[in-house]
């Protein structure tokens, strides 16, 4: 007999199977696309024949590999990524996508980063995905960084040096 609960053996049969009722009306029908221009920062990208999947568009997990590209790449050029404008380190604490059509290798892509919101100790970004020349998005994401003190990795006060880069992005 498999173990259960707190290490009470349970049969198969005493456990119950529950359903969830899927809602239909997912959250995608519900975001917003932004036009390319609602973002204040651009970098292009070219698919690669290992992004496409059995279905001959890219894998979902590509555009989550893209949204952290255009973060990261924007905070290097802004010299935000380890220094002394940002003793903290950005843990990602949450990341989601939405996807609205596909986008297949070879395609070059635009990647749109604007700031959705800016608390104590962490940043919020918007991102679109763009095949080149387009104005609405294929995919928009959503990426959330907590900045933490590296040796506690308790959540640490933005700087205001950093709080200050981070407006260019409204």
């Amino acid at each position: 007999m498999p173990h259960g609960f707190c290490g009470k053996r349970t049969s198969v049969e005493d456990v119950p199977i529950r359903f969830k009722t899927i809602n239909m009306n997912s959250s995608t029908s519900k975001v917003r696309p932004c036009a390319r221009d609602e973002y204040f920062y651009h970098i292009q990208i070219t698919t690669r024949w290992m992004d496409n999947d059995l279905y001959g568009h890219v894998n979902n997990v590509i555009y989550y590999s893209w949204i952290d590209t255009v973060v990261n790449q924007w905070l290097i050029e802004n010299g935000l990524l380890k220094s002394d404008k940002n003793p903290s380190i950005g843990w990602v604490a949450h990341s989601e996508c939405n996807y609205f059509s596909p986008i297949a290798y070879p395609s070059p892509v635009v990647l749109g980063l604007k700031l959705a919101h800016m608390g104590n100790s962490s940043v919020h970004y918007d991102v679109g995905i763009f095949v080149q020349g387009a104005l609405q998005p294929s995919a928009q994401g959503k990426f959330v960084h907590v900045y933490v003190d590296p040796l506690n990795h308790r959540p640490m006060p933005l700087s205001q040096a950093f709080k200050h880069t981070l407006e260019t992005l409204i």
